[in-house]
């Protein structure tokens, strides 16, 4: 093989991989009895989420008031959802996030789980908890276009799948909305954003994600695992906006407590 076709087969082999564990997980629920995604225990039926009710009532959702732009949790568990002190002062690029719980507890467990440990199953039970959490209206009128975060390539081949492509990937499935995964792309390796302020993350992420091509006018939906302080949303919908994007909001599957 030459030269450029190990760089092909290198660039596509990730892909590929994800694709033949998620294969091969329809085959065994084929043969083998359904079973939680994270508990393991027995399912009556293969019907979505495959959570089982236990593991369901474990996990932090949002039941408080939280800001309707950033979804940010409120610790006063009164009161009505309003817009956070700080989407006031700078308000986001984004038009609205919808998050299905709290980065905590099994919520977080379950997404290393899903993220680092090839558990790979939740990408459907979360795909579908969140289409709920979105239902309010009919997306298909709400969304031109599926983009989930990028990966940078160094990190896609070390990991072998991007946990917000195979979540979108479910919701797409679902709803029967275009997915653009090549969208975005990750042009610069950053550190992680794990312990930074939200002043060290955005220059850390500061030109990491650029559009590969324009668009025209298109309302996006932009999937994530995790929000912390926003900044890697806020940089990815900049870049969609230069390129033309009509609209973005953002879905996460959990939503964790501003810390700085």
């Amino acid at each position: 093989m030459n030269e450029s076709g190990r760089k092909k087969a290198g660039k596509s082999f990730p892909a590929f991989f994800a694709v033949l564990k998620e294969e091969l997980s329809g085959l065994l629920d084929v043969f083998l009895p359904c079973a939680c995604c994270l508990c393991g225990s027995p399912l009556p039926d293969s019907s979505h989420p495959r959570l089982c009710l236990a593991c369901m009532e474990q996990i932090p959702w949002i039941k408080g008031p939280r800001c309707l732009c950033c979804a940010l949790p409120f610790t006063d568990f009164g009161g009505e959802d309003h817009v956070c002190g700080a989407c006031l002062q700078s308000p986001p690029p984004f038009h609205r996030v919808t998050t299905l719980g709290i980065y905590d507890g099994l919520m977080r467990q379950a997404i290393h789980q899903f993220k680092y440990n090839g558990n790979i199953h939740l990408a459907t039970a979360f795909g579908h908890l969140l289409a709920d959490a979105l239902t309010t209206e009919e997306p298909s009128s709400r969304f031109d276009l599926l983009v989930p975060v990028p990966l940078h390539r160094n990190r896609l081949r070390s990991r072998t799948y991007n946990q917000s492509l195979l979540v979108a990937q479910a919701l797409a499935s679902r709803w029967k909305i275009p997915i653009h995964s090549r969208l975005l792309r990750r042009q610069l390796p950053t550190k992680p954003q794990q312990g930074l302020s939200l002043s060290e993350r955005l220059r850390n992420l500061s030109g990491a994600f650029a559009s590969s091509f324009p668009l025209q006018g298109e309302d996006v939906l932009l999937i994530d695992d995790v929000m912390t302080t926003g900044a890697t949303v806020s940089e990815c919908t900049s870049a969609l906006l230069a390129a033309g994007a009509g609209r973005v909001e953002i879905a996460v599957l959990a939503r964790a407590r501003r810390t700085g």
